[in-house]
């Protein structure tokens, strides 16, 4: 429909971004361009949405406490007894209408860099509050959405309840009972749902559908089944087949409209005849119609945690449509790893970050395997230090090797692989590591270089370590290559390793993440080379 979209997540936990929080804790941390620690679902937002989003788009109850606790130390409030209504709740309407204001980028791929930045401010904002309706934490939150909508009018902001249907009992019936209470408590706060988004396994039955538009007191047409399908590519189209987009437009007074709002099954803007929506329709096809299969090995530390790797399994996805092949995932953890076991029957490995080192020797082992065996091989922010490691053992002969986040007593210029980064904060933990976008200069005739097809990238890190310069030189004329470099106000920093196609059929490392940048149209040119240098090889071995 051509609308300008931003989006905002609310977590109403205490932290004030989730820089400080364990994968195990919460999932991976999503970087943005402008070096903000995220939730993770704001990767969600920009893999959907093809935008780029600012630090403001995740709002915590710590950071809004933290915001309002600065004014009324330097004396803003005047005196005033500082209170949760209403300055707390005031607090988060201003937040939610200032990022509703603010311009961002949009991913293209005919944009140079892929991106376009824009000066026009969204048109729709998206706000979604996390945790569960009812809970303590949240309420701050809730009164401010029911404040929000009294002040902007009824026409300018609408709520969707998401909600489960589970399926009980033999034969199977779908409950409509924790919607209808969860219903019942959101109207007690003073939100009253426009739109009841319920999941579960198999479409809504027509009897449901009656029952909770009665005790809910939501259109039949409102109420959405959002049901398990083929992929996740499929659920946009899912929304439109229910007719999601033609309501919502109705409700926002956004389309034509005649007085009376009708939630009928006639679209209003033929979207689906819109190229966006087909090729959208092509992309979630090719998702179940592939040509092969490729076996991909994850190996971390945080395999317990089904999201602490989230970005990276999507960055894989793509690459996967793109290559058409369907796409299987081993996540394998590293401390009780075997690489010549659990990795003979892989084609691929991806070594992805981590903090700590638990883990860090079967890191190395495992790039020990791929370098000799010649799996595809991609390392990323601590697997590329591991990959220099490596090296530096294995080939230059440095037996001690190591990272000074691991050994303090290592030998200076010789054995530190890995030093701490000089304007590193080693005190404050929070938001004081190298976070965001950076540019790196690709060298020519590189496989980066030519995998993005350009000189300068833009790519975002989160790491204090970086690879010691004093030993590049002699890494280099040992076969390493250095062939991405950033040249920092504190000086030149190494971005990407890689083994030329003559050593290895494809061998690289990045200091920076390149899965936060990769979307389904899309996909980040590392992972993209990585499936490529995979589907080669499978190609040849079936000949």
């Amino acid at each position: 429909m051509g609308y300008r979209v931003t989006a905002l997540k609310i977590d109403p936990y205490l932290n004030v971004d989730a820089g400080t929080m364990s994968p195990f804790e919460h999932g991976e941390v999503f970087v943005l361009d402008d070096g903000g620690e995220t939730d993770l679902d704001l990767g969600n937002y920009e893999r959907f949405l093809s935008v780029s989003l600012t630090k403001e788009s995740n709002l915590s109850t710590g950071k809004i406490y933290q915001s309002v606790i600065e004014k009324e130390r330097v004396g803003d409030y005047l005196g005033k007894t500082v209170q949760v209504v209403p300055h707390i709740s005031d607090a988060i309407q201003e937040w939610i209408l200032r990022v509703s204001k603010r311009p961002v980028s949009r991913f293209s791929k005919s944009a140079k860099d892929n991106s376009i930045d824009t000066d026009e401010p969204p048109e729709i904002c998206i706000v979604e509050l996390g945790g569960t309706l009812g809970d303590i934490e949240s309420m701050p939150f809730v009164e401010a959405l029911r404040q929000l909508q009294e002040n902007l009018g009824y026409k300018n902001l609408c709520f969707c309840h998401v909600s489960l249907v589970p399926v009980m009992g033999s034969p199977p019936e779908q409950k409509t009972k924790p919607t209808q209470h969860s219903v019942k408590g959101m109207m007690s706060l003073g939100l009253r749902p426009d739109f009841l988004c319920c999941r579960g396994s198999a479409p809504l039955e027509p009897g449901t559908i009656s029952k909770l538009s009665m005790f809910t007191s939501v259109p039949k047409g409102a109420v959405l089944s959002l049901h398990d399908v083929s992929n996740i590519y499929r659920v946009p189209l899912m929304m439109i087949e229910q007719n999601l987009h033609s309501m919502l437009l109705q409700r926002l007074r956004l389309g034509p409209f005649q007085k009376g709002v009708n939630y009928s099954n006639s679209d209003i803007t033929d979207i689906s005849e819109s190229k966006v929506i087909q090729d959208w329709n092509k992309l979630a096809d090719s998702v179940d119609e592939p040509e092969s299969e490729v076996v991909i090995a994850v190996v971390g530390k945080y395999i317990e945690q089904g999201d602490a790797y989230l970005s990276v399994e999507k960055a894989l996805t793509h690459a996967s449509i793109a290559t058409k092949q369907r796409l299987r995932l081993e996540y394998l953890e590293v401390s009780s790893l075997n690489p010549a076991e659990d990795l003979k029957y892989v084609d691929g490995v991806v070594v992805p970050g981590g903090f700590g080192s638990r883990g860090m020797e079967g890191k190395i082992a495992t790039i020990q395997y791929c370098r000799e065996s010649g799996t595809p091989f991609l390392g990323i922010c601590l697997g590329m230090q591991a990959a220099v490691i490596e090296y530096s053992r294995n080939v230059l002969g440095i037996e001690k090797s190591n990272s000074a986040e691991f050994c303090s007593d290592l030998v200076k210029d010789e054995e530190d692989a890995i030093i701490f980064m000089p304007e590193g904060d080693t005190e404050r933990m929070g938001g004081t590591m190298r976070l965001g976008a950076r540019e790196t200069v690709l060298k020519k005739d590189s496989i980066s270089h030519r995998l993005y097809g350009k000189e300068k990238v833009m790519e975002r890190h989160r790491h204090r370590y970086e690879v010691n310069q004093k030993l590049v030189p002699k890494l280099e004329e040992a076969g390493l290559q250095f062939v991405g470099r950033n040249t920092d106000t504190s000086g030149e920093r190494m971005e990407v390793v890689e083994l030329s196609e003559e050593k290895h059929p494809f061998f690289v490392a990045a200091q920076f993440h390149p899965e936060f940048t990769s979307r389904p149209e899309l996909p980040n040119p590392l992972f993209l080379g990585l499936l490529q240098a995979c589907k080669t090889i499978i190609t040849s071995e079936k000949k």
